[in-house]
């Protein structure tokens, strides 16, 4: 991922140099366990322990991978150099995927918990503006057309509960990619005490994969890769509307716009929204990558290297770019503007029609076959349509209608707020009950 996009603790995650350290953290393991099981001495672990990986190891690996063409063995080589006389110790009995895919385990893991942190934060936003707006009055809209009204608090109560569902698979996902394998070269523990594998994923935090083969089946990776996917596919949900919400026809909300910041090289009066847009474009770029993931599940028989180098890329990009994009969003939340009196003005601009599922539910209910009403109702809308007038004014004037509704049964059901009487309901079914979502 580019560094314009890079967040600086989760693009720490997945750098090399972190990534031969989660190395290093699992042959550690795996020399503690070889010496629980009385095959390393004590003065040679005392020395592996020692052991470290800096920018200068770092030089040291990248010079060996050039000869070796072989990036674990380029790492075992440059710590061989700091054990001399001790390097028979250390991966002694394993194979290249023993450590990186349990190594990769812990680095997932870590990226998971910081993402699964920004999500928390991304929560308690929704709530917080799901509460301070749940009566701001706006139109509900459906086909892009005015619908039945709604209340701000609830498009954002909306947002929060898709946002829980994403925490939750975010969690499964963690807990499904927490497996590692020290099972040798094709999972067959033909040079290993399984006792290793054990004592070493037990140090680490992690459960053997219950049937390895030379790695840790790729079905784990593509359920992270979907947890992320659909993460970043509810941002961009939330961030389309509020693109549309700001457009000049509408300009309900607008994302923040801080001073000094210009939006246009050629017209200075605009303010686009800019991150709303770029959380769109990102999600796209991990959406796409699930697609690689899910291929990466099918190898050759115990395993072929056809997903390793697509792993490079599509996992420390993905986990990036969510990792960004859930921050930007964050961002627009806390800095949002709401123009409630546009959203009052909006509501105006369909006269009112926005009550003809009650009128027309009124008429049912008065004994009106169900066909006739929806006529009488369609016609009075049409004709409040064609000649711009108030929808309650062609209804009180339609013969037909007033036979059967009142003046005020018709202002009655013409008032937005009688559409969000179960407004309250609908919060406590999110919020378990506690009307100002304390516990949450």
């Amino acid at each position: 991922m580019v560094k314009r996009y890079t967040r600086p603790q989760m693009g720490e995650i997945w750098s090399d140099l972190s990534k031969f350290r989660f190395w290093l953290e699992v042959e550690k393991a795996i020399c503690r366990a070889w010496h629980k099981l009385g095959k390393i001495p004590a003065q040679a672990l005392e020395k592996i322990e020692k052991t470290y990986v800096d920018e200068e190891v770092l030089r040291r690996i990248e010079e060996y991978e050039k000869v070796y063409n072989h990036d674990v063995l380029a790492f075992v080589s440059a710590i061989g150099d700091q054990i001399r006389g001790y390097t028979q110790y250390f991966h002694m009995g394993i194979t290249s995927s023993d450590i990186v895919d349990t190594a990769l385990a812990l680095q997932i893991r870590e990226a998971l918990r910081l993402i699964l942190q920004d999500v928390d934060l991304v929560l308690e936003e929704l709530k917080r503006l799901s509460l301070e707006h749940k009566h701001t009055l706006m139109m509900g809209r459906t086909h892009g057309m005015h619908a039945e009204p709604i209340t701000l608090g609830l498009k954002f109560l909306v947002w929060y509960d898709e946002m829980k569902r994403n925490r939750q698979r975010l969690l499964e996902a963690l807990d499904n990619i927490s497996y590692g394998k020290i099972a040798g070269a094709v999972g067959t523990y033909s040079n290993l005490d399984p006792m290793v594998e054990k004592l070493a994923l037990e140090e680490l935090g992690l459960k053997p994969e219950p049937a390895s083969t030379q790695i840790v089946h790729r079905d784990r990776h593509a359920q992270v890769v979907f947890s992320l996917a659909i993460c970043a596919t509810s941002l961009e949900k939330f961030a389309t509307e509020i693109r549309h919400l700001q457009r000049t026809e509408v300009g309900e909300v607008e994302e923040p716009f801080r001073e000094g910041q210009r939006g246009s090289s050629a017209m200075p009066h605009k303010k686009n929204p800019i991150h709303a847009e770029r959380i769109c474009g990102l999600a796209r770029v991990i959406r796409s990558n699930l697609t690689a993931s899910l291929e990466n599940v099918v190898l050759w028989h115990e395993r072929d290297i056809s997903h390793s180098s697509a792993e490079r890329v599509i996992l420390p990009d993905s986990f990036i770019a969510l990792d960004y994009i859930l921050n930007l969003f964050l961002s627009i939340l806390k800095g949002l503007k709401v123009n409630k009196d546009r959203m009052l003005k909006n509501m105006d601009l369909s006269f009112g029609l926005y009550a003809s599922s009650k009128i027309l539910t009124l008429l049912m209910e008065k004994g009106i076959d169900r066909d006739i009403a929806y006529q009488l109702v369609q016609r009075c809308a049409m004709r409040s349509y064609r000649e711009e007038i108030p929808f309650r004014q062609s209804l009180m004037e339609d013969t037909e209608v007033s036979k059967y509704l009142t003046q005020e049964e018709i202002e009655k059901a013409i008032d937005p707020k009688s559409f969000l009487k179960h407004l309250d309901y609908i919060y406590d079914k999110v919020f378990g009950g506690d009307k100002d979502g304390s516990d949450v």
